[in-house]
């Protein structure tokens, strides 16, 4: 198991950890977790490139939620291999990024980032960016109160039903993850071709396209984060508007 707990995201320079990554020291680490190895440089530049976009997403998400009369937390990031131990539970790499609202925490695997290029062919800064920013909208669905209600209207549901709920949930992330995508383009942070870069991501990883991929065929029912069509598109929402208002997943008519 290698952990390493980075600590809030407040754009701070990331030298200093990459240095005791590649060093293979302990300091900083949450305790009973254990010690980390050597890391190679394509895994400390995407550590690099992580910290630095989870930085970014704060200077979309705390103006907005001041214009909301609301003050913006940002989560804590932490960078795992193997597995990790979260208020969520054990968790295997297997699962790839997550956010866990029992302890704020946003989970990243760095070798999701690789599979993502080589393995669902989405390859790019901006893929990497708008998986980030996805599991930095359930932080923000947490902080705004979202999660706690979808909780409470699962109980008591069947398995389609709640599969159904979570794909809203799910695309509401990729709504807000274009919210930031939209605020970063007005900072001039966006290149030629990222936002193609994002819909591809989108796409690559929808229900559909993973169940197929795996087992030839495709459950509609057992869908728990939306298709290929559906997430690209939520995705394009939150990127052509920037308006958090758009993206009401949760209670749109239609998907």
């Amino acid at each position: 198991m290698v952990i390493v707990l980075v600590g809030l995201a407040m754009g701070k320079d990331m030298t200093g950890l990459l240095s005791l990554l590649s060093e293979g020291g302990g300091g900083g680490l949450p305790a009973g977790q254990s010690t980390p190895g050597p890391v190679s440089a394509e895994d400390a530049q995407l550590a690099d490139f992580v910290s630095v976009a989870l930085a970014d997403t704060e200077d979309t998400w705390g103006p907005l939620f001041r214009a909301m009369g609301r003050a913006y937390v940002p989560p804590r990031l932490v960078l795992f291999s193997d597995s990790v131990d979260s208020a969520c539970g054990l968790t295997s790499a297997a699962v790839g990024p997550f956010y866990c609202p029992g302890d704020n925490q946003v989970y990243m695997d760095l070798s999701f980032f690789r599979d993502l290029r080589t393995r669902f062919g989405a390859p790019g800064d901006f893929a990497v960016a708008y998986v980030i920013a996805h599991e930095i909208g359930h932080h923000v669905q947490n902080q705004l109160g979202i999660s706690g209600e979808l909780r409470r209207r699962r109980a008591g549901l069947g398995e389609a039903e709640r599969n159904a709920l979570s794909v809203r949930q799910e695309l509401q992330a990729d709504c807000f993850a274009g919210v930031w995508g939209h605020h970063a383009g007005r900072r001039s942070l966006l290149e030629a071709g990222d936002v193609d870069e994002g819909l591809n991501a989108a796409a690559a990883i929808g229900d559909d396209r993973l169940q197929r991929q795996a087992r030839g065929y495709v459950s509609p029912e057992s869908f728990t984060h939306g298709a290929s069509e559906q997430r690209a598109r939520w995705l394009r929402v939150g990127l052509s508007t920037g308006d958090v208002q758009q993206c009401n997943t949760i209670d749109a008519p239609s998907l």
